[in-house]
């Protein structure tokens, strides 16, 4: 019996089918884009992969890719595959620490260096003597003394290079990456994904009726996510190497991701509760929320208001929109579908390809992320709440951490997801917390943060929230401002208001809670919390221990303090 085509074989065939169809547009500067069509993105696929073998490599040796999302990202991916390797993706916002453990503990032959912020400081951490190669489009990314700006062109090599002939192949249980988690826990664990388990995995999505486009409609996304992150590669990079009927735009900067959105004109888009929630913030800024709500409330004026309003963040041809990576509160997906956009949560993990769980029209209850994906099996642990999950998607295993496979399936296969979690009746998926997130107050009883911090966040003054207080009578929560609202602080009138704001939150938080689970109070931190001090992953979710700790010192201070609301 043959073997189904996997993913490679795929980019094989719309090689042929789809020589002429622009599959990725990538900024150059200016405003400027360039078109690459099938064809040459698989040729320059093929030159990279002759280059890569010639360098005497081991088959399956370990290739990294540390750069900003970019087309060649996909092409370099496309010549590490061809040339029988496997990819170690690094999040460009990576601290040179965490660069440095990954390259090592992958034991990584090669570096791709694409455009990167943090250039300079990360070249710190390229061991010495590592090949890197330096990808098109690439500005001066560190000092001129080390190796990443000294790195041989792309351009140059693919330009003396001959393509590598044929359709080379790979085996189903042949490693197609490396996905390292983000952090959020401790260090980052290397996630290890066959090609097999992706080409199963990514057909389910393209079979599932409800991820497919209206008749006529062409699928344009723009990648903006980390493509080191599991959601952002298999929704994007890898469904559309699979399918071969996406055209692909990249971000040029941060200052100019709403005009290169608006050049996409995406008709799928995917993101994260907290860009979701700047998106809302930005918008509400420019209209009074009063008015706002009048003009959505009346059917005459609805639709036309909430098309402008997504106008303006070129997401009025949007079709297909998600949101993952963490909980998003269901005040902020409701707020979207009045707008007219079908924003449904999915939940997934770098463990099982992103294929757990996804919200559709028919079971998108609040406070759920929908139902199992197909191919997908469910439990919940009756002793811990953990939800325990069988997926398609699967994970080969931790690379080099063999102790930690066997503590992260039952006796039967299931995947322990360290979250919490209830089902519905009719399937749909709660999750209440994180199983290591619980903590036990002073009183002896546990507090599970994650429904607190929803409620919280749900609040248009509210940014970004935890919930904590180990040991102590009853908990607190850390809040941070709204980036709107954060320069008006200084007026004293504004600052009266926001208090008093505050105060009712948390009265309103309070009433829903049960007694050993309400907050003390609200502090106000007057830092954001990002990934450049550490605060955040990559993939901006919550360090929440790194935070517990750069306030540890404070703690008692504040259950001293009178009122409500305390200003760190």
């Amino acid at each position: 019996m043959r073997t189904p085509a996997l993913i490679l074989d795929r980019v094989f065939d719309h090689e042929t089918a789809r020589r002429a169809q622009v599959f990725l547009t990538q900024p150059v500067g200016g405003g400027a884009v360039i078109d690459i069509r099938w064809g040459e993105a698989v040729d320059q696929a093929r030159r990279m992969a002759t280059h890569l073998q010639s360098l005497g490599f081991a088959p399956g040796s370990r290739i990294a890719i540390l750069s900003k999302n970019c087309a060649h990202f996909i092409v370099a991916e496309l010549a590490i595959w061809m040339a029988g390797y496997t990819t170690v993706a690094i999040f460009p916002t990576e601290t040179a620490e965490t660069v440095r453990y990954v390259l090592e503990h992958s034991e990584a032959s090669l570096l791709f260096v694409g455009k990167l912020d943090k250039g300079a400081a990360q070249a710190s951490a390229v061991p010495a003597g590592l090949p890197c190669i330096a990808l098109p489009f690439t500005q001066r990314i560190a000092p001129p003394t080390t190796q990443l700006t000294n790195a041989p062109r792309w351009d140059d090599i693919v330009a003396h290079t001959a393509p590598l002939p044929g359709r080379p192949q790979r085996a189903p249980d042949d490693l197609a990456m490396l996905c390292y988690t983000s952090g959020s826990t401790g260090q980052p664990k290397g996630v290890m994904h066959s090609f097999g388990c992706i080409t199963q995995t990514v057909q389910l999505a393209i079979d599932d009726p409800q991820l497919r486009l209206p008749e006529g409609v062409p699928r344009r996304l723009i990648s903006y996510l980390p493509l080191a992150h599991i959601y952002e590669r298999a929704v994007v990079a890898c469904r559309s190497l699979m399918a071969g009927d996406a055209r692909i735009f990249f971000s040029e900067s941060l200052e100019t991701f709403i005009d290169d959105v608006k050049r996409a004109r995406p008709t799928v888009f995917v993101s994260v509760p907290r860009l979701w929630l700047k998106f809302q913030q930005g918008l509400l800024q420019a209209m009074p929320v009063q008015r706002l709500d009048a003009l959505l409330a009346d059917p005459a004026t609805a639709p036309s208001t909430g098309r402008k309003l997504l106008a303006s963040l070129g997401l009025d041809e949007v079709h297909i929109a998600a949101s993952g990576a963490a909980p998003i509160p269901p005040s902020l997906l409701d707020w979207y579908r009045r707008l007219g956009l079908n924003l449904f949560e999915g939940y997934g993990m770098t463990e099982d390809f992103a294929w757990s769980h996804r919200a559709n029209a028919q079971h998108s209850a609040a406070g759920h992320v929908g139902i199992a994906c197909a191919g997908v099996q469910v439990r919940i642990d009756a002793d811990t709440g953990e939800v325990l999950i069988k997926s398609p998607g699967q994970l080969v295993g931790y690379y080099k951490q063999p102790e930690l496979n066997a503590a992260s399936f039952t006796e039967d296969g299931f995947f322990r997801t360290g979250d919490q979690g209830q089902l519905a009746p009719d399937g749909q998926l709660k999750l209440t917390g994180r199983v290591k997130e619980l903590f036990k107050t002073a009183k002896g009883k546990y507090v599970a943060p994650a429904p607190i911090e929803m409620l919280l966040n749900a609040h248009p003054m509210v940014e970004q929230a935890i919930v904590s207080g180990v040991g102590q009578a009853q908990p607190y929560a850390l809040v941070v401002l709204a980036q709107t609202l954060r320069p008006k602080l200084a007026d004293a009138a504004t600052r009266a208001r926001v208090e008093a704001a505050l105060d009712q939150l948390l009265r309103d938080v309070n009433a829903s809670l049960a007694a050993h689970e309400r907050l003390h109070r609200l502090v106000v931190t007057p830092e954001p919390w990002s990934i450049d001090n550490g605060c955040l992953t990559p993939t901006l979710k919550i360090k929440r221990s790194r935070i517990e700790a750069g306030v540890a010192a404070q703690v008692d201070d504040w259950y001293t303090r009178s009122g409500p609301v305390v200003w760190a």
